[in-house]
């Protein structure tokens, strides 16, 4: 597959520079990596994630504490249904709140499970739409940087499967991310690793003005 990408690449490249002298295109390149690491917003974004898992894992939490506690009611209840020292009939009550209690706990447990797959998907869904937004925002800075410079066609070399050669001399990585980070209001001189993985492997498209 990374072969055929390869080739599908080149091919392309080839046939956007087998045109006449006069019509010439113009390429730079980016490294869409390290746009995506070092914009300001992307460490806003992955502290707002961390929030939520953090909000997420704290109610879980409660709800496990007050299963395991249950848990414990239950041990007693069945306990004192054992208790030779009381009589029958109040054995046979005794064992009825404990199973009306072991009822309960399965439901707790049923919500738990739900709410640990329910938590799990709003986090992956909230991540996915803050990686697409943020993509979206250094695509169009991108694509703005490329038409002031006249560029045809940007790629990024990020891409190392598709890229077989590149030079520094037209990349607009730093001017793009100077552009994008004008004005943060935190402080952007170190990557975000914590958050990158939302980038994965997504392949960034070309982006021609």
């Amino acid at each position: 597959m990374k072969f055929l990408k390869t080739i599908v690449f080149t091919s392309l490249l080839l046939a956007v520079l087998n045109v006449p002298a006069l019509a010439q295109p113009k390429i730079a390149t980016v490294d869409m990596r390290k746009l995506f690491n070092n914009y300001w917003k992307t460490k806003q974004a992955s502290t707002a994630l961390d929030s939520l898992r953090t909000e997420m894992a704290k109610e879980e939490k409660d709800m496990t504490d007050n299963y395991q506690k249950g848990e414990s009611d239950y041990k007693q209840l069945l306990e004192q249904a054992s208790d030779q020292a009381i009589s029958a009939e109040e054995r046979d009550k005794r064992k009825q709140v404990a199973a009306a209690k072991l009822q309960e706990l399965n439901g707790s447990l049923s919500e738990i499970k739900e709410f640990d797959r329910s938590a799990t998907a709003r986090v992956s869904d909230e991540g996915q739409r803050m990686k697409q937004q943020l993509l979206g925002d250094i695509q169009k800075a991108v694509a703005d940087k490329a038409k002031a410079g006249g560029y045809t066609l940007v790629v990024s070399s990020a891409d190392t499967d598709a890229i077989i050669y590149s030079t520094t001399d037209n990349d607009l990585t730093d001017a793009v991310l100077k552009q994008l980070n004008a004005g943060a209001p935190i402080d952007v001189t170190q990557p975000t690793p914590a958050f990158s993985p939302l980038l994965g492997t997504t392949n960034v498209p070309a982006v021609s003005p």
